[in-house]
């Protein structure tokens, strides 16, 4: 007996989803649901915005952007926690009100459910890798970590997991220092 083949979804699929406060993805045509984030998420997020905006206010080389739409194929349609983008690249990588190629720099925080955990730490990261994003950020609060990928030809590698004591710089970012402590103090 055959197996069922289910048939992929896409962009225009998405219309047809309730308008309920969950948050629909498409990776590879498959639908992912998750719940709208939490307090704490919202917290963390809220944290690194602050950790950006006081880095760019005297390095205005990019913009910070949370929680976009990223539509980079018929099939692949993600709404990451936060994206950066160098200034240059803009125009380049935004179509109207969405993203429609790959940022600099995505940020996920891990929301509970191993569903969540599964889904940023594979199926978002070799997504992101698959369309060139150059560096990916995991915050896990439940760990107290963040973890540092970064592109090695068509994969992002990690090359670092960072704990409370430690301090994140980048080289998409000159001169960025945000300590790991602070994302997490709530």
């Amino acid at each position: 007996m055959a197996s069922r083949i289910e048939p992929l979804l896409t962009v225009a699929d998405l219309d047809a989803c309730p308008d309920d406060d969950n948050r629909y993805e498409l990776i590879g045509g498959e639908l992912f649901v998750s719940h709208a984030p939490g307090l704490s998420h919202q917290r963390i997020l809220h944290n690194l915005q602050i950790g950006f905006a006081d880095y760019l206010k005297t390095n205005p080389i990019g913009i910070i952007v949370p929680g976009p739409g990223m539509i980079l194929s018929d099939y692949d349609a993600v709404i990451p926690d936060i994206c950066f983008v160098r200034k240059e690249r803009w125009d380049e990588v935004v179509t109207g009100e969405k993203f429609t190629r790959a940022v600099d720099l995505v940020i996920e925080i891990i929301s509970p459910g191993k569903e969540n955990r599964e889904r940023d730490l594979t199926a978002k990261r070799q997504l992101y890798a698959k369309y060139g994003v150059q560096e990916y950020w995991i915050a896990d609060r439940e760990n107290q970590c963040v973890l540092i990928y970064r592109l090695q030809g068509n994969i992002l590698e990690e090359i670092a997991k960072l704990t409370v004591e430690d301090e994140i710089t980048t080289p998409l970012l000159p001169q960025f220092q945000l300590k790991v402590s602070s994302i997490f103090d709530f």
